[in-house]
């Protein structure tokens, strides 16, 4: 018995990797700053837990519908309507185990070999693992620093071809934190009009993670024409810092949707029925602490981004939104370690830092652009003061 050639074109998570390592470090008594997990540090709110119990107490722990129960789909609907001026029904909206799994179940449900998926990088670390899971073929579409990490109209059209199904939007942007604006996005759809065969992905999760009065905007909601050929992908986790309950969502084309449950139904079935009436509660209830949370999160974003530039050798752009910094590492390149160690990848450099700066971050590479690394300022300021310390004093030591 052997491992399937399916599973044979994917790796594993380097974010979840590094992740395990930092678990191993702390649980040996190393003094390490975990800056690689895309979580919140912020608690789940009061009143969604308290939903949980209380769908506990009432009994709410059978199975439900394969893809969500009439009440979330409700509250998803309504959220829709509410922050992003999108109007659905229920059998437009599918409920899954996660963002993660969403992005699975829409890219399994309709790929076939040989398809192509546009994915501009930095790209998150899972995408193009699925669509190869899949048997489709990631085309990858790259912007630097130089343009904000954000692709223009003119590069994605040049990456189409008759066998391209899919373009993968995420905006803000895990790794970059790069948003796209409204205007941006709907220079992308008036492209997109001309190749009526590609469908878009717009990957949410981080909406309501933004700063410096940047207003979210998704391509559905500024690009009409391409209603129809749009899956909205969104969930719990970020904004509500829900990361454990594992809830995702998505409204598209009842097509879609009736293919992703017919998936769903033969691998997961339905995601935790506790975790479905707290996420009713998280979409219906209040939403003024995702500002304050936003302003927490846009401090921390000031702190890293002023303290990372000014670290010789290293340039890091300030995003729109998310919780991550991606500084371009181009100017420390090439560098020798003080034992003699020649730094000539960011995953070497990522490597230095942890060993010798006791900070964890993850490499450029496996988000598909180099030289850089992704930090994750999901943590308090303290740290973060500390963890910038510690790369700018290991930087400061390389030759």
């Amino acid at each position: 018995m052997t491992p399937s050639t399916a599973l044979g074109r994917i790796q594993p998570s380097a974010t979840l990797a590094m992740t395990s390592r930092v678990l191993e470090l702390k649980a040996k008594g190393v003094d390490v700053i975990g800056l690689g997990a895309g979580e919140p540090d912020f608690d789940t709110p009061d009143f969604v837990k308290e939903a949980a119990i209380q769908a506990i107490r009432d009994g709410q722990t059978k199975y439900t519908n394969v893809d969500g129960t009439a009440a979330l789909k409700k509250a998803i609907v309504e959220k829709f309507a509410r922050d992003n001026d999108l109007t659905y029904t229920p059998d437009q909206v599918s409920v899954n185990v996660g963002g993660k799994h969403t992005l699975f179940n829409a890219l399994v449900a309709t790929i076939d070999p040989g398809d192509e998926v546009i994915v501009p990088a930095p790209y998150w670390v899972s995408y193009p693992d699925i669509v190869q899971f899949a048997g489709g073929t990631p085309v990858f579409v790259a912007a630097g620093s130089d343009q904000n990490y954000k692709v223009t109209p003119d590069q994605i059209e040049a990456a189409i071809t008759q066998k391209t199904k899919w373009l993968i939007l995420n905006s803000p942007s895990n790794p970059t934190g790069a948003a796209y604006s409204a205007d941006e996005l709907r220079a992308i759809g008036r492209m997109l009009e001309r190749h009526p065969h590609v469908w878009v992905m717009a990957d949410d999760m981080y909406e309501h993670i933004t700063y410096d009065g940047f207003e979210f905007a998704t391509i559905a909601q500024v690009c009409p024409t391409l209603y129809d050929r749009t899956l909205t992908v969104n969930g719990c986790s970020k904004a509500y810092s829900m990361t454990g309950w594992r809830i995702g969502f998505a409204a598209g084309a009842p097509w879609l949707i009736k293919a992703m449950a017919k998936l769903q139904s033969q691998s997961t079935s339905n995601p935790c029925s506790i975790a479905q009436a707290a996420a009713v509660a998280a979409l219906s209830g209040p939403q003024d602490f995702l500002v304050e949370r936003a302003t927490a999160f846009q401090k921390r974003r000031d702190l890293v981004v002023g303290m990372l530039n000014a670290i010789p050798g290293v340039t890091c752009p300030t995003p729109e939104g998310a919780f991550y910094v991606y500084p371009d590492l181009s100017g420390v390149i090439g560098k020798t370690t003080p034992k003699g160690e020649l730094l000539d990848t960011d995953e070497k450099i990522v490597g230095y830092l942890l060993d010798e700066g006791r900070v964890a971050a993850v490499h450029g590479g496996a988000f598909g652009l180099s030289p850089a690394l992704r930090i994750s300022y999901a943590t308090s300021d303290d740290l973060l003061r500390t963890a910038c310390e510690r790369i700018g004093e290991a930087i400061s030591a390389l030759r």
